[in-house]
């Protein structure tokens, strides 16, 4: 799969784990129209392949991905026609954000090394993420003369107390993985050379459960977020039919069978075991 792409790579493992990678490490991962393009090919092909059940979003070398590229956006791009720009901001925000908060499969963003700028958006977008401890996390735009770009502010309003993020965008300022868990920025910061490890645990854990109803639990928390109680109450109750209703994985009955009649799972004792 990895040969068909210039700026990312594709791998799904014999646990259902679908790798993806930014892969442009001589340029710190950072990224372009042509990734951006790429990128929303790629999702369309895991989200299309029933042997991953789960996506890890990742970079190559020594970062994840060091934001925008500077000189293609701000030089080429600016120069270009009004099109091409339009073009350029619209395949950017439709796989850094739409694809990823709705992706119809869980999805872990794995941040092994530098997370600067854009980067920050599709971090936030991913369901989980961990980190290693030293990656190098940074918001520089104000280095730049600019503000953060994109949707960088809404990402980082998603998630990040509003002290800390203002501290970090205002100053310019770098933290490393301890400190974006701190902040809830990431879910998990291990040391590195546990990363991968931690998020093979983690995401095999998720590949074996019932995709149907993971995108429903997902997707009724992000959408209830929006909604009132009374509204939010009639949203998930639907939600809860939908899902238990029309499962082809028929997660509800293996789960109350597991429970009620074989006794092979207890709450705080053991996981729920999705057959396939």
């Amino acid at each position: 799969m990895a040969g068909q792409y210039e700026t990312v790579a594709v791998e799904v493992d014999d646990a259902g784990i679908g790798w993806l990678w930014f892969d442009r490490p001589e340029k710190r991962n950072a990224m372009n129209p042509t990734l951006n393009r790429e990128m929303i090919l790629a999702l369309e092909e895991l989200e299309a392949d029933d042997r991953a059940r789960v996506v890890v979003l990742t970079g190559r070398g020594e970062a994840w991905s060091a934001g925008m590229d500077l000189k293609e956006y701000f030089r080429e791009v600016d120069d270009a026609p009004r099109h091409v720009e339009i073009r350029a901001r619209r395949e950017s925000a439709e796989w850094q954000w739409r694809r990823l908060i709705h992706f119809a499969k869980p999805t872990v963003a794995m941040v092994n090394g530098w997370c600067f700028g854009g980067a920050f958006t599709p971090l936030v977008c991913c369901d989980l993420a961990l980190a290693a401890e030293d990656a190098v996390f940074g918001l520089s735009e104000v280095n730049w003369g600019i503000p953060p770009g994109g949707l960088v502010s809404r990402a980082l309003a998603e998630t990040v107390p509003s002290r800390d993020a203002l501290w970090f965008i205002m100053t310019g300022e770098t933290f490393d993985g301890r400190q974006a868990a701190r902040m809830r920025l990431v879910n998990e910061a291990v040391p590195a050379e546990r990363l991968r490890e931690r998020t093979v645990e983690v995401a095999a854990k998720l590949a074996g459960m019932n995709t149907h109803v993971l995108r429903a639990a997902k997707v009724g928390f992000k959408k209830a977020r929006q909604l009132s109680w009374d509204e939010a109450e009639d949203y998930l109750y639907a939600k809860l039919d939908a899902a238990t209703g029309h499962d082809p994985e028929q997660g509800k009955q293996q789960g109350l069978s597991q429970f009620l009649d074989e006794k092979s799972f207890r709450p705080g004792l053991g996981a729920y075991a999705n057959r396939r």
